[in-house]
């Protein structure tokens, strides 16, 4: 507010030329700002001035400005001492319609004095203005508040530095041992063998070993040499038989055997 106070009495040269023109086309490099309605441009030097730029702006197009204070959060229907107020001469409402902006100075009643520039054509002076042509006020105060909010949260998000870690000891092969991926693989390792353990024991414990159908040539016995072949034995009954019959007689029926438990 200071540095607004100082400025109080400035007079625009011939051709509505003035020094906050001619600051903010140098800064935002356009020359037609150098005569443009300087009203805004007055707020944006001296909120660069007092270095509160971040909290107040730096417009020349004052809809915009508002909209910026809307989108800070910091737009209120309510005047008080420091913020910006913006009016619209035909008694809109809207951010849309703003044309002319001040400095609120302070609130008496439902009186407003502002310092403004641009005003009564060429002049930056203090005025008396009512309410009604007001849309509505942005507040600086509630910007820096916003900002350092966000700054505090920011800042508490990691309150404590990482130690510095140590370094790293040298690796080693077994040291793979005692990972996850080599204690699962013994885990099913195990599992495997306690399965084949058990369906061993359902199927028995002992297979008997058959003997193969077939046997190799060589390993074949062989009939002339290890085993001749012998005749199967007569009965002695039938060869005394044959022995007694007399050579051209008919043959005789040999007597049938009988089981001692047969019956005449």
């Amino acid at each position: 507010m200071k540095t607004v106070r100082q400025e109080l009495g400035y007079k625009e040269k011939s051709g509505q030329v003035t020094k906050f023109g001619q600051w903010y086309a140098d800064r935002v490099d356009d020359p037609q700002f150098r005569t443009g309605a300087w009203c805004d441009m007055f707020v944006a030097w001296a909120a660069n001035k007092a270095n509160v730029s971040e909290y107040v702006g730096e417009f020349a197009w004052t809809p915009s400005h508002a909209a910026w204070f809307i989108e800070k959060g910091a737009w209120t229907r309510t005047p008080e001492p420091g913020a910006l107020v913006f009016f619209d001469w035909r008694g809109g409402t809207s951010y849309k319609g703003v044309d002319h902006v001040g400095v609120v100075e302070r609130v008496e009643g439902d009186k407003i004095h502002t310092i403004e520039a641009n005003v009564d054509r060429v002049w930056l002076k203090r005025k008396t203005r009512d309410t009604d042509k007001v849309v509505g006020y942005g507040v600086p105060r509630i910007v820096k508040e916003r900002a350092d909010r966000a700054a505090e949260i920011s800042s508490t998000e990691r309150p404590f530095e990482p130690l510095p870690s140590a370094q790293a000891p040298r690796s080693s092969p077994l040291d793979v041992l005692g990972t996850p991926p080599a204690l699962l693989a013994a885990m099913v390792l195990v599992t495997v063998v306690l399965s084949l353990r058990i369906t061993g024991r359902r199927r028995g414990g002992h297979r008997r070993l058959r003997r193969p159908a077939w046997t190799w040539p060589w390993n074949a016995p062989s009939a002339s040499k290890a085993h001749p072949k012998v005749p199967p034995p007569r009965d002695p009954l039938e060869t005394r038989e044959k022995e007694r019959v007399p050579a051209g007689a008919p043959p005789r029926r040999s007597p049938t055997r009988r089981h001692p438990y047969d019956r005449d």
